[in-house]
């Protein structure tokens, strides 16, 4: 799979890359839940919650069945929320309010198919009280006059079908006895038809007039039965509970703002924290990581674990005389111990001087303990067989010229999080213009649960396990020649000879460019760079 390839097949989003840079920004959003916490506890206390009274009311429906899924009590809670309701109380009220106003101040919940719960807020308790009393009493007025119209108007509308019954009953009565007057003379079958309707006709009166009395006593059974069953009272009121409840909303609140905002600022900041990104974007294998030093406990086990760094430092540079740089990102004062360190490692070996060219760093305090002698850039030239270690920031705004000088190899000590992915790529471009290979990377506050693989495995010349077959370097450029050699040049397609064969093609094994350098930092040695 080629670069391109592996760029497409990158997610937008890496999510294990968002996970570890939300962990790593903890102090933000816990800070947030904090303050989230902090601003609950105290609107509970500064704004409590108005005094509360509660009501509730019993409701006889008339067509209330058994299979009724609440849709009866429903629509009394939106009757009760009406500003025909509302106003109505306000009357009982004497108030001004405004009715629309006044329906933000209470609220109906449906306990049951019959049973009603009122809920209003007052300014003090007797408001409170005063109001749920004239919102119960307005809603019982309201549905058994709804209730009682709806009877009446079923009643009336029975009693009309009873009349018209009437009406077309008496002549038929009429037609009845003028037949019946005609003695011998009167037709059987027209008889026998008046007695039949006169006889539906008398059902149909008498089944109206039970229907009637019925629609009327039901009224009375409705009115008599929907009452407050539970006179208004003042809910109790427990600032504790109340604080721990606006706290508990508050800290949610508070961390889930603050894990946003922590997720959104990896993602737009672009800072690679994690290993395998790291190396790519420099370069350079990772061969080494320090944690974040504590500032209080357990100092002698962090630089127990810094010198055990440095003796792998030294190890990884040549053993030969020559000078390495250690170029610092974001964490000058480990760089400059870090340095101190491989300085004293290397002065039982032999002469060892350190250049100091990295800002707000006390380098030289560090060292005076030693026998380590401390420069200034461009102070001495370097002796045959002396060791000479730099010390530089590749902060933004460094000097990249000056690089040169420090060292012909370097060592970058970066801080996990603390570059973006544009001025990784700024300093990998500006090394490899100044011919300036890296050695290695060395990670400081790496993420604990980070085991992602830091190895370039397409940098040979850069590489640990690429130095070991590297050849020594040169003390003199070699001569330049007086001419070039004339190359013959070489045929794509050679010829065929007179018996009709071809020049054998020599064997070529696949692993014969395996130790070749890629094309993205091509080695070059200063001796090199000295002879163009």
């Amino acid at each position: 799979m080629t670069s391109a390839e592996k760029t497409k097949s990158e997610p937008l989003i890496d999510l294990q890359r968002l996970v570890v840079s939300v962990r790593r920004r903890r102090r933000l959003w816990v800070a947030t839940a904090l303050l989230g916490l902090i601003a609950g506890g105290l609107v509970a206390m500064l704004l409590p919650s108005p005094p509360t009274a509660v009501a509730q009311i019993l409701v006889i429906h008339p067509d209330d069945s058994p299979t009724d899924s609440g849709t009866l009590m429903r629509t009394d809670v939106a009757v009760l929320e009406t500003t025909k309701t509302a106003g109505e109380a306000l009357k009982k009220l004497n108030s001004t309010q405004a009715p629309e106003e006044f329906l933000k101040d209470y609220e109906g919940l449906g306990l049951t198919n019959n049973v009603l719960q009122l809920t209003v807020k007052g300014k003090t308790k007797d408001e409170a009280l005063a109001r749920a009393q004239a919102i119960s009493d307005a809603f019982i007025a309201e549905y058994i006059g709804r209730n009682q119209a709806a009877a009446a108007a079923q009643q009336k509308a029975l009693l009309d079908q009873r009349n018209q019954a009437q009406n077309e009953l008496t002549p038929i009565e009429a037609s009845i006895v003028t037949e019946e007057a005609k003695g011998r003379n009167a037709n059987p079958a027209q008889l026998e038809r008046l007695y039949s309707r006169r006889a539906e006709l008398t059902s149909k009166i008498s089944d109206y007039d039970g229907r009637a009395q019925e629609a009327g006593i039901g009224t009375p059974k409705v009115a008599a039965g929907t009452q407050i069953v539970d006179a208004p009272r003042i809910l109790p009121h427990s600032l504790l509970k109340t604080l721990a409840t606006d706290a508990g909303i508050g800290f949610a609140l508070g961390l889930l703002a603050g894990l946003g905002l922590a997720a959104v600022t990896s993602v737009v900041k672009d800072r690679p924290v994690l290993r395998r990104e790291i190396s790519r974007h420099l370069g350079a294998s990772v061969i080494a990581q320090l944690p974040k030093p504590p500032r209080f406990l357990r100092r002698s086990r962090a630089v127990t674990r810094r010198q055990r760094v440095a003796a792998t430092l030294v190890r990884a540079v040549r053993q030969e005389g020559g000078s390495v740089s250690l170029l610092d990102l974001g964490a000058s004062q480990i760089t400059a111990a870090l340095a101190v360190d491989m300085a004293r490692e290397l002065a039982e070996k032999g002469p060892v001087s350190l250049v100091d060219d990295l800002p707000k760093a006390n380098l030289r305090e560090l060292a005076a303990e030693g026998q380590v002698q401390v420069l200034d850039r461009g102070d001495t030239p370097v002796a045959a067989r002396e060791r000479r270690i730099g010390v530089g920031s590749i902060e933004p705004g460094t000097a990249w010229t000056d690089l040169e000088f420090l060292g012909k190899e370097t060592i970058l000590v970066v801080r996990a999080g603390h570059a973006n992915t544009e001025w990784l790529h700024t300093v990998a471009r500006q090394l490899a213009d100044r011919r300036i290979p890296i050695i290695g990377v060395v990670v400081v506050d790496p993420d604990p649960r980070d085991h992602t693989d830091g190895t370039l495995w397409d940098g040979l010349h850069t590489a640990l396990r690429g130095r070991a077959g590297a050849a020594p370097e040169r003390t003199a450029p070699p001569e330049r020649r007086a001419a070039r050699p004339v190359v013959k040049p070489v045929e794509m397609f050679p010829r065929e000879k007179k018996n009709g064969r071809r020049h054998p093609t020599p064997y070529k094994r696949a692993d014969d460019n395996a130790d070749q350098p890629t094309k993205r930092f091509k080695p070059v040695s200063p001796d090199n760079a000295e002879a163009l």
